[in-house]
């Protein structure tokens, strides 16, 4: 058995241009688009891929756009556990300014989910959660999902003897901060995230794991990994507060990033290894992916450079 699975509930079909300049009214002429599966689950497993690991990927795809993407994660050597949903699943579209080097990313709606397409979820995935196995969620929730999916997923998958990793964002994410227990495995957020779900200003490493200190003591996770965008990442446990910080890297796009780091740390944590390093390695392989133009993933050998100039400091 694959010890990794990743679930995927609002997946994408990625599209990635250039235009010479992103101005209103005019007809912008784009370069040739390159296309790509998308989604946070999806892009673990396709990050956890070029890593050089394993992992079964749980996706809800839907519509014509959706077997687009299913037929390109086939192509890519990821055959996916395939929940068909109703409605076409979204797009999203990165667009470089190549006169500016900026990067504008558009992001579509998916569709929305009926009530009993929820249920269906629970019933379809849980055969999936099996011992032992460490899950990821990732990525947005659809429409007409109940916020608290990731929590109800959690207890099912605790129930079945597996473990969840959890990075969402919006209502999802403040319904995870919340949880009363039992805990997730980790939960991932950046900077950003933490202060929209506190409504309080981080301003050092330190006062971002003072929180994610007081989110493991109410029961919502046993770990945290929390980004502060390119100055580097703090992890947090009972046992441990440290930032992780990566050397200089230039961004072509931010696209992938954060995928790629929660790929690396679940590879390193089903390989047993210690939190610590886990982080060390996401880090590694979120500045691998900040390297890639457009839509593409990090790259293990770029990742393995990376990590020997990863500094980790007690906070």
């Amino acid at each position: 058995m694959i010890q990794i699975l990743t679930i995927t509930l609002n997946p994408a079909l990625d599209v990635a241009t250039s235009v010479d300049a992103v101005v209103a009214g005019a007809k912008l002429r784009c370069d040739e688009p390159r296309y790509d599966p998308g989604g946070g689950g999806v892009n673990v497993s396709r990050a956890i891929l070029r890593l050089d690991g394993q992992s079964e990927a749980f996706v809800a795809f839907g519509g014509e756009t959706g077997l687009m993407a299913l037929s390109m994660l086939k192509a890519e050597g990821i055959e996916p556990i395939h929940f068909p949903v109703v409605g076409n699943t979204r797009q999203s579209m990165a667009v470089v300014e190549t006169s500016t080097g900026k990067q504008y990313r558009f992001q579509l709606p998916g569709p929305g989910w009926p009530p009993e397409q929820t249920d269906a979820l629970l019933v379809a995935l849980k055969p999936h959660l099996t011992q032992g196995r460490l899950v990821v969620m990732s990525g947005s929730v659809p429409a007409g999902v109940p916020a608290d999916i990731g929590n109800t997923i959690n207890r099912l998958a605790i129930d079945q003897g597996a473990r969840l990793i959890l990075d969402t964002s919006g209502d999802a994410l403040v319904s995870a901060a919340q949880n009363p227990g039992p805990p997730f495995a980790l939960l991932r957020m950046d900077g950003a995230e933490a202060t929209e779900v506190s409504g309080r200003s981080f301003a050092t490493p330190a006062s971002l794991a003072d929180y994610g200190l007081q989110l493991i003591a109410s029961g919502a996770a046993e770990k945290l990994v929390m980004s502060i965008g390119s100055k580097g990442t703090v992890g947090v446990s009972t046992e441990e507060r440290f930032f992780c910080q990566p050397p200089l890297i230039k961004t072509l796009s931010a696209v992938g990033a954060g995928d790629s780091m929660v790929a690396a740390i679940a590879l390193q944590l089903a390989a047993g290894n210690s939190f610590r390093d886990a982080v060390r390695h996401g880090v590694a392989a979120a500045g691998s992916a900040v390297m890639t133009p457009a839509t593409q993933l990090c790259s293990k050998q770029t990742a393995d450079e990376i990590l020997e100039g990863v500094v980790t400091s007690e906070i």
